[in-house]
């Protein structure tokens, strides 16, 4: 399914298919008629996002509140301001009148975050969106715990989920996990790893020991590496070397994990390949940092595994997305859209019983744009991750990562269902957000990549 929905019941999806222009265009004449006015460019400065109520509302609306960064240099503002697009198309695709959006600017820091989210609550939000970076979400948790409203943050730094904080993003403990679930799966019992240095290295370090040993399996060497290319080069020796003498003494390494990104792999490929390294016998496997385009120009990495999501649901969420806005969007706005179109899901629901623990966490999860998610209560999330294999020309799906009932999002699915893609280049928006930009026949892969927890 395309559109996030919540899972256990509830018609939330009315089939509305207006186009956007012609949404606008009505609720703004019905505001101007009501002797009120909205700005939608205005949400930089702190201001609503979207119409306020529609005019034939009965009640009071539900508001949902975003906080972003949508001022200030740099990618983060530009990331922002597709999160609060990909805010306002779930809330035009809903076409729900009984909820209000509001948007509020953190300025992409704890400060203004914690101010962002005053200004939120004041204004009536019983749910906040947001924050992206995971040093605003103490700020913003703390503000929002005062009238119990819960927080689903961006963030993908799991030490800040909890007390009232869920994290509608993608966890590196979680792909990691997963990629060395099925390479246990399918017989590899003993790794080797190099992983960049850094906090987004750090955790995926200790994930990787530990799902490794929980599989019953064995961290034969682990090496850390910095990211510029000279810096690469003497773990990455080591590593190889062992790799070559544990294959001369019949205990070969079956799988070599490489949790890098479009930066850092295309440097690595060719030393590999110069090291010789059998990748017949040793796997090469990776994290969603290898969904970027032509990975599979260096040879060695073509049958290398990596965990991806859906790539056909991403691809109708980036043409809506594109369709209404112009241009591809950053993968992460897939996390605004699904965490906005939770919340209206469940706004239908009573005050004071909307947006409970109870609601937020139903074991059935939620259908997003990637495929199934659930939220935890101690505030993390499960997603249906799938393998993906590197071919030549784009990468094609070996498990989907669906689950019986009660199953760990974790699991694999049996074998037999599986589909192609080819990663594109990157559309209207800077290089570094790794973005896709949508086709209309084939899907698409692509999501950011962050080098530190957000």
């Amino acid at each position: 399914m395309n559109r996030p929905h919540h899972t256990n019941g509830g018609n939330w999806w009315p089939g509305w298919k207006r186009p956007l222009a012609a949404f606008l265009a009505v609720s703004c004449a019905a505001l101007m008629a009501a002797g009120c006015a909205t700005n939608l460019n205005n949400a930089a400065n702190g201001a609503n996002g979207l119409p306020a109520e529609a005019p034939a509302a009965q009640n009071k609306p539900v508001t949902i509140a975003m906080v972003l960064p949508l001022t200030g240099f740099g990618r983060a503002a530009i990331v922002g301001k597709s999160l609060k697009q990909a805010g306002e198309l779930a809330l035009f695709e809903s076409g729900n009148p009984a909820v209000r959006l509001i948007v509020k600017n953190d300025d992409g820091n704890a400060g203004s975050a914690g101010t962002a989210a005053q200004e939120a609550l004041a204004e009536g939000a019983e749910v906040i969106v947001g924050p992206l970076f995971g040093a605003s979400v103490p700020a913003v948790s703390a503000t929002a715990r005062t009238t119990n409203t819960p927080v689903l943050a961006l963030s993908n730094d799991r030490n800040v989920a909890g007390n009232g904080v869920y994290l509608i993003s993608d966890l590196p403990e979680s792909e990691t996990e997963r990629i060395v679930s099925y390479a246990i799966m399918r017989g590899k019992r003993r790794f080797a790893a190099l992983i960049p240095t850094g906090a987004y290295g750090d955790t995926v370090e200790r994930a990787f020991r530990t799902a490794v040993t929980r599989g019953g399996g064995v961290v034969v060497a682990a090496e850390r590496f910095d990211a510029s290319a000279n810096a690469m080069l003497e773990p990455a020796r080591r590593i190889f070397d062992l790799i070559k003498e544990a294959a001369q003494t019949g205990a070969p390494v079956d799988a070599l994990f490489v949790p890098g990104n479009q930066d850092t792999l295309p440097t690595l490929g060719p030393q590999i390949a110069y090291a010789n390294i059998d990748t017949a016998t040793t796997q090469l496997m990776g994290l969603s940092g290898w969904e970027f385009p032509n990975i599979g120009r260096e040879k060695v990495f073509v049958g290398g595994w990596y965990t991806g999501q859906d790539p056909a649901e991403w691809q109708a969420f980036s043409e809506r997305f594109a369709q209404t806005f112009g241009q591809a969007p950053p993968r992460v706005a897939a996390r605004a859209y699904e965490a906005v179109s939770l919340a209206i899901s469940l706004s239908g629901k009573p005050k004071g019983q909307r947006f409970t623990q109870a609601n937020l966490t139903v074991p059935a999860g939620f259908a997003g744009v990637n495929g199934r998610f659930s939220l935890k209560p101690d505030g993390t999330s499960e997603r249906n991750l799938s393998i993906l294999e590197v071919q030549t020309y784009g990468s094609h799906r070996i498990d989907d990562g669906t689950r019986a009932p009660g199953q760990s999002l974790l699991g694999h699915s049996p074998p037999g269902l599986t589909g192609t893609y080819s990663p594109l280049p990157p559309g209207q928006l800077p290089s570094d957000l790794q973005h896709r930009r949508p086709l209309p026949v084939q899907p698409v892969a692509g999501r950011t990549t962050y080098a530190v927890p957000l």
